[in-house]
């Protein structure tokens, strides 16, 4: 039971760190060179997370073959979801703050649930494999949280949302990680034996995030120099978890 709920302790503080990426919106607002350098950050350190954290611990377990396939199946499951169900995107091919498909709250909020969701899952099933583990998913995951919220507010910012609606979209992204790990945590008690699958999935489904969700951002911006930077700092975070939380 104490694991369970160090889990969800873990999902909601790293869930909260969404509402600094909206303060950061607000201070910083048309700022497209954060943006770039932000989003640069949040898919490497996803991207860093999955390929050596998540899936080399499936590895310890598991073949090549059945954990390269099951985080495919990750992948492809939220790309299935993204195709099927309605949601709205935050930015347009030409330009990282000409922002005009803004459309009914539901539709941003269903967009959030379905990034933000998987990396519940990741968190609660890492943990329950090892706790420094868990730790250290949940850490990489909250720095994560914060410029990526921070792109997706800066354009909600820049057409002078209501700051409620900008704090509103924020806690509704920030509680899909708390029902990711409970999800997680009911699948791991039922089938405790498939833990490293659901890993290896959960892996899947992050660099299925990273590639199809914040890459395109970052070639909105048009500052792939800033957007490189980013990613360089994400792997200076890394390195830097990788010794403060050993595994």
């Amino acid at each position: 039971m104490s694991e369970y709920l160090a889990v969800i302790f873990l999902s909601l503080l790293s869930g909260l760190t969404t509402i600094i990426g909206v303060v950061l919106a607000l201070i910083f607002k048309k700022n497209s060179k954060a943006i770039a350098i932000g989003m640069g950050f949040a898919a490497g350190i996803m991207l860093l997370l999955s390929l050596f954290e998540l899936i080399p611990e499936s590895l310890t377990v598991l073949e090549p073959i059945p954990v390269l396939l099951t985080a495919g199946s990750g992948a492809l499951a939220l790309a299935i979801l993204n195709l099927t169900i309605p949601h709205t995107h935050f930015f347009k091919e030409r330009g990282c703050l000409n922002n005009t498909l803004l459309k009914s709250a539901y539709l941003i909020a269903l967009g959030l649930v379905l990034h933000d969701f998987p990396e519940g899952f990741a968190m609660a099933n890492s943990y329950i494999f090892s706790p420094n583990l868990g730790v250290f998913v949940a850490v990489g995951i909250a720095l994560h949280n914060i410029p990526e919220e921070f792109a997706i507010a800066a354009p909600l910012v820049a057409s002078n949302s209501k700051r409620d609606t900008l704090f509103k979209t924020a806690l509704i992204s920030g509680l899909a990680e708390p029902m990711g790990a409970i999800l997680g945590l009911f699948a791991v008690a039922l089938f405790s034996f498939l833990n490293p699958y659901f890993m290896a999935f959960a892996a899947g489904a992050m660099i299925f995030i990273s590639l199809h969700e914040l890459l395109p951002v970052a070639k909105a911006c048009k500052k792939p120099l800033l957007f490189i930077i980013g990613v360089i700092f994400s792997i200076v975070i890394y390195l830097a978890l990788n010794r403060i939380i050993p595994e």
